[in-house]
């Protein structure tokens, strides 16, 4: 039995400063996979806010609901993101420049 190495080559991407949210996709195209997702996604925001609100009275913090969560630079943008149903970034504007997140970038 042998064993097969390959070796790829990393692109190298021409970046001079990490993109934002609205230079990013927002949407992949793909179908949720359980229909159920936003009632959940509510319930849990619903139920978790008034603790949210205890924790940051200043407002400081995201929720996000099936978008990015961009962690690393790729050639597409979408390969170096994840996107969960739900997820909570404490100590964020829940707004960047004025404008609702499409997505959080690491």
């Amino acid at each position: 039995m042998s064993t097969k190495i390959v070796i790829t080559e990393s692109k190298e991407l021409d970046i001079n400063s990490v993109p934002d949210h609205t230079q990013l996709p927002e949407s992949d195209g793909t179908f949720v996979k359980n229909f159920q997702e936003h009632h959940q996604s509510i319930l849990l925001t619903d139920s978790i806010k008034p603790t949210l609100d205890k924790i940051h009275p200043d407002g400081q913090y995201a929720i996000g609901q099936d978008c990015g969560i961009y962690w690393r630079l790729t050639d597409p943008p979408l390969r170096g993101a994840e996107a969960p149903d739900w997820f909570y970034v404490p100590h964020v504007s829940p707004l960047l420049d004025g404008e609702v997140r499409r997505s959080y970038v690491l």
